[in-house]
Parts: structure tokens; C-alpha cells; sequence
């Protein structure tokens, strides 16, 4: 089955609180969003393979651990994952940056997709994928998908909050990535949006409400 972790870090519980919070503006939303997203990055590139380099410091030549092979891609879901992308190429400033366009049908709450934009090498390197939310897991199977068919064999998928329900759909349909999420709420209401929640965060990020 897919690995799944719920961070447990103090700073994220409580930015994550006050996204919660209807009255927090979109400025101060949109901030916290990145600072998440930096935090959940830090946690989930723990794994990342190292080798050893030489470098001369002040002092004397020594060798040193640096990133191996080739680097990451970030690849937000389109238009809410955006608000993530800032957070995780803070720390990891080389990555390449792709672009999944999926938005939801309000009818049917099916994802159906607008826009794809990817690096060449995309097959070659490691997929961070960010999405604030994960409601019914449509849109993060979708994307997956579509990752997939391009030849990605690594993916780490990255959500700020999720529905159990969406959770379970994501790692049923791709047992094999990696999900790691900010928070696990209650459950989806008859509109699908997660409960408790923060209602739309690309409304709330982008300043469209």
C-alpha cells in the first residue's frame, strides 16, 4: 500500500489552524500556504539519495554529502497547488516546475482536465506533487494518471488537508506513491467539500471568492 503520513509538527497544526479561520485574509492565507507547504516539502524529501562531493572550505579539502542523480520536479494540480509551489522551491531552488490544469465539475464533483505542461526529462526525475486539498481524490488520481503515463516512477503527493474518503480512493488507485498530509478531517459533506475544512483554497488563496 501506499505510504501515508500525517505530519505531526506543532508549526503545521497551527498554520494550519489559522487557514482554518474564515476571517483570515487572503494575504495572510496565502503565506501560510507556502510556509505549509515548505514544512510538509522538508519532511517528505527526507529520503532523497545523497553521494559524496569534494569541496574545499576555508580551512582544507573535505567530502561531502550533496543531492545524487538528477533533481525534482514540482508539479501542482492546477489552480489551488500553485499557492504550494513557492514553499517547496524555497528549499529545493533547482527543481523544474510542471503544470496539471484539472478543475471540478460542479455537478458531478468529477475532475476533468484543461491544461498539461511538463519538463522533457520528467520520466527521469522525482514528482513532488501539491494539492491543498484532498476531497474526493478525483482530481489527485487523475493527475497521478496522467504522471504515470509519462513514465514518472516516483511521486510524492502532498496535501494541506484530506477527507479520509479521498484519502482512501488515492491510495486504493496508486498504491505505490507516497501522501503525505497536513491534516485528516472528519469527512466530506453532500457537496464533497471536507468538513470541518477551510473551504476553497484556491478562492481563498487567489483572492476570488
Amino acid at each position: 500500500m501506499a505510504k501515508v503520513m500525517v505530519l505531526d509538527h506543532p508549526l503545521i497544526k497551527h498554520k494550519i489552524s489559522i487557514l482554518r479561520n474564515k476571517d483570515t485574509g487572503t494575504g495572510e492565507f496565502r503565506s501560510l500556504v507556502s510556509e505549509i507547504a515548505m514544512l510538509m516539502c522538508y519532511e517528505a524529501t527526507r529520503d532523497l539519495p545523497t553521494e559524496n562531493v569534494e569541496i574545499t572550505t576555508p580551512i582544507a579539502k573535505t567530502s561531502q554529502p550533496m543531492l545524487a542523480g538528477k533533481k525534482l520536479a514540482v508539479v501542482p494540480i492546477l489552480r489551488a497547488g500553485l499557492g504550494m509551489v513557492n514553499g517547496i522551491t524555497e528549499l529545493i531552488p533547482l527543481s523544474k516546475i510542471g503544470h496539471i490544469g484539472l478543475a471540478r465539475d460542479e455537478k458531478t464533483h468529477e475532475p476533468h482536465a484543461y491544461f498539461s505542461k511538463l519538463p522533457e526529462d520528467i520520466d527521469q526525475r522525482l514528482v513532488i506533487l501539491p494539492d491543498p486539498m484532498l476531497a474526493t481524490g478525483g482530481s489527485a488520481i487523475q493527475a497521478v494518471d496522467y504522471l504515470k503515463a509519462k513514465g514518472c516512477k516516483k511521486i510524492k503527493f502532498l496535501c494541506i488537508i484530506a477527507a479520509p474518503e479521498g484519502l482512501e480512493a488515492l491510495e486504493a488507485a496508486h498504491p505505490d506513491i507516497d501522501i503525505y498530509v497536513g491534516a485528516l478531517d472528519e469527512k466530506l459533506n453532500e457537496n464533497a467539500y471536507i468538513v470541518p475544512g477551510l473551504g476553497d483554497a484556491g478562492d481563498r488563496i487567489f483572492g476570488t471568492l
